[in-house]
């Protein structure tokens, strides 16, 4: 890999330079759109690494073909997080500590202002990686709507709270080299949790690098953000078997992270979050078995103050899917994402239990 970069000898007064890094594996169909959409942006980075990582496809030799920096993986079996732990040792101390890391999934692409908007916020030093606001990709099918709603609800609480935001998203971030050094030596100095022992800014034992970094980042005393301005389309899950494995990765390793933090300043309104999960799934197995009992004892009736609740959840339904059109809006009247509610419900309830019986992971 040729990383084209001034050592910190040579650095003068200039702008922080931007090095974007997307990993790669198997991403043959998507990896020269991600590339083009670098280039487009208003402030475009000033080097591209692709990191081939175990790619069987065309991944590695259409990069090349594209004019970018490509590093091939050796031996990496921690998939993107031991990736870019590769990439970043070698990066790093040929940089300053201004300049800005920006590391994105292959599977998506930036709109134009990213970048540039992206660099505004990260000029605050209070903050140490600034993220995206994602929407979901063209697929088709029953499964990719429900995830593009999901998304666009998403997108509306973010920019309701002026970016303030549980998690930087792994589909795109920024983060500035000083923190990405204090992320690495931290672990080693005790001073965040060892992880895999080796120092690297990415922690290779957990299943969400995205939600382990962003506490490291909050635990070294930044804060981290996702403007509302800073837009990105990713890929969604076109089978229900995809979004299984994708959203019981994501629930299994919240919790695996939180355990591994602890209950600190930071990750108190995690355990909140995911005691109120528990909370949720208790009583969706409670409901279920009421009106069961109800049913098979043929005392089941419904009260107005049923009807009343459903009016109020319809009307949510519709009003938070309003940014996507009222086609949109109507299907969602229909109450038909009910059946994505119930499958997470499902999923979460199988990533406590893997949890606590601390079974094999498969990712």
């Amino acid at each position: 890999m040729t990383c084209v970069a001034p050592t910190r000898a040579s650095a003068s007064v200039r702008p922080s330079r931007i090095t974007a890094l997307l990993p790669a594996h198997n991403e043959a169909g998507t990896i020269r759109a991600a590339i083009a959409a670098f280039r487009s942006q208003t402030r475009p980075p000033d080097a591209i690494v692709v990191i081939a990582d175990n790619s069987t496809d065309e991944t590695e030799q259409i990069a090349r073909g594209e004019d970018v920096d490509v590093y091939p993986t050796r031996g990496n079996a921690d998939k993107k997080a031991g990736a870019l732990n590769q990439v970043l040792q070698i990066l790093l101390p040929e940089l300053d500590d201004d300049d800005v890391v920006l590391v994105q999934d292959a599977d998506s692409l930036l709109d134009p202002p990213f970048i540039e908007e992206a660099m505004k916020r990260l000029a605050d030093p209070r903050y140490g990686a600034v993220g995206g606001v994602f929407r979901g990709d063209a697929h088709r099918g029953f499964v990719a709507p429900l995830q593009r709603n999901e998304y666009a609800r998403y997108a509306r609480d973010v920019a309701r709270l002026r970016g303030r935001c549980l998690v930087v998203t792994g589909t795109a971030a920024l983060f500035r080299v000083a923190t990405l050094r204090r992320i690495s030596e931290a672990p080693v100095s005790g001073v965040l949790p060892r992880g895999d022992g080796q120092g690297g800014v990415y922690d290779t034992t957990v299943l969400t690098e995205d939600d382990e970094i962003s506490f490291a980042i909050m635990h070294l005393g930044y804060g981290i953000i996702s403007p509302s301005a800073c837009t990105l389309v990713t890929e969604t899950m076109p089978t229900w078997g995809a979004l299984w494995d994708q959203r019981l990765r994501w629930k299994r390793g919240a919790v695996e992270n939180c355990v591994q933090y602890g209950l600190t300043r930071i990750t108190w309104r995690y355990w909140g979050r995911q005691l109120l999960g528990m909370l949720g799934v208790l009583v969706t197995l409670l409901c279920v078995a009421t009106v069961v009992i109800a049913i098979v004892s043929a005392s089941f009736e419904v009260h107005p103050v049923w009807f009343a609740l459903t009016g109020v959840f319809i009307i949510e339904r519709v009003v938070t899917v309003r940014y996507r059109g009222w086609k949109q809006m109507l299907a969602a009247a229909t109450m038909y994402e009910l059946v994505l509610d119930g499958f997470l419900q499902l999923v979460q309830r199988k990533a406590y239990l893997d949890a606590v019986t601390r079974r094999r992971r498969r990712w």
